[in-house]
């Protein structure tokens, strides 16, 4: 055992220690002292309870200790712990020895005779090797949080308690997560627990799932369970439909294209053609054409005529496969 504490001897700490048992002893009078005297002013109440009704000279709960902690100089909180500790502390229940804080946090337990009963039993202190009451004693006695965990249970409560905070959470999972050795403590069920949590988004648990696939090993023992191969062979089927139907898109796409293509260069056909005899014909006026001129046109209107009959043919009755006859027309023979 260390020869001093802190700045001062061994010997001398325990002096301390002894004068400073007497302060509190003093200090834990005091505070109930205070609290007996909030409870005279106003006593406890039944839930629900209130003042009696049409006095208008009468105060509130609040009003009566606020009034009374304004005179002393101390917050109204501070005034109300003392007078529902004193509540929960009759005078003869209260233990010499024992801190006011101790006897606040035993004050929780809701059963009188199991409250009486529990303050008798101080628990051992190690420390001292001996019984005594300590803050943390008296908070693992009732279940609260301990200041200075000591078990697992105690250490896994404060760490859940430190992590409630989102951000906090995140940081400290990814710095557990990324310590092997810890993650190897784990039992399986439990690192599949984890696993699963982790990739409940789509995005994570497929780049997880393919870079594991990746593993000779894993995927042949993978595969062996029936409906892994089924999900896989079906997700392959699907992947091929869309593959088929992004190709389809693809065509009808190109189809669109090409038939607005084709429109207009038709359009454009007739529109020439037009504009062209508009101009042509005009300029004619006077002019003579021999037989052999005339014959040649004739059988220009004519193959005009016939490929004129078929596109409207085509256009009416959705049949555009040109005959042998109407071929040798345009072909002039």
């Amino acid at each position: 055992m260390s020869e001093r504490v802190g700045n001062v001897s061994r010997s001398r700490y325990e002096q301390l220690v002894a004068e400073a048992r007497d302060l509190v002893e003093q200090v834990t009078k005091a505070q109930f002292g205070l609290g007996d005297k909030a409870l005279e002013i106003e006593p406890m109440r039944p839930v629900g309870g209130s003042v009696a009704k049409g006095n208008d000279d009468l105060f509130t709960v609040e009003e009566s200790l606020q009034m009374f902690a304004d005179d002393i100089g101390v917050a109204l909180s501070t005034v109300e712990d003392w007078r529902w500790v004193a509540s929960r502390w009759p005078a003869g229940r209260r233990r010499s020895g024992v801190s006011f804080t101790v006897h606040k946090i035993l004050a929780s337990i809701p059963d009188e005779a199991e409250r009486w009963v529990a303050i008798e039993d101080a628990p051992f202190n190690p420390r001292r090797n001996r019984k005594q009451w300590t803050t943390d004693g008296a908070k693992r006695l009732v279940g609260q949080q301990v200041d200075r965990p000591v078990t697992v249970e105690e250490k896994v409560r404060a760490v859940r308690d430190l992590t409630r905070d989102d951000e906090v959470a995140v940081a400290v999972t990814a710095s557990l997560l990324s310590r092997p050795e810890t993650a190897a403590l784990l039992p399986a069920a439990e690192r599949v627990r984890v696993v699963q949590e982790l990739t409940r988004d789509d995005e994570v648990a497929t780049h997880v799932t393919s870079r594991l696939l990746q593993r000779p090993r894993v995927a042949r023992e993978a595969m062996r369970d029936d409906d892994t191969r089924f999900t896989v062979n079906r997700a392959q089927f699907d992947n091929s439909e869309q593959a088929k139907e992004r190709v389809r898109e693809r065509v009808s796409a190109v189809r669109r294209i090409e038939h607005t293509i084709e429109y207009l260069d038709l359009v454009g056909s007739c529109h020439s053609y037009v504009a062209t005899l508009g101009r042509l014909v005009p300029q004619m006026r006077g002019q003579e054409f021999t037989d052999d001129e005339r014959a040649t046109i004739m059988r220009g209107i004519s193959k005009v005529r016939g490929a004129a009959d078929w596109l409207e043919a085509a256009i009416e009755t959705g049949r555009f496969t040109l005959d042998e006859q109407l071929a040798q027309l345009l072909k002039g023979e």
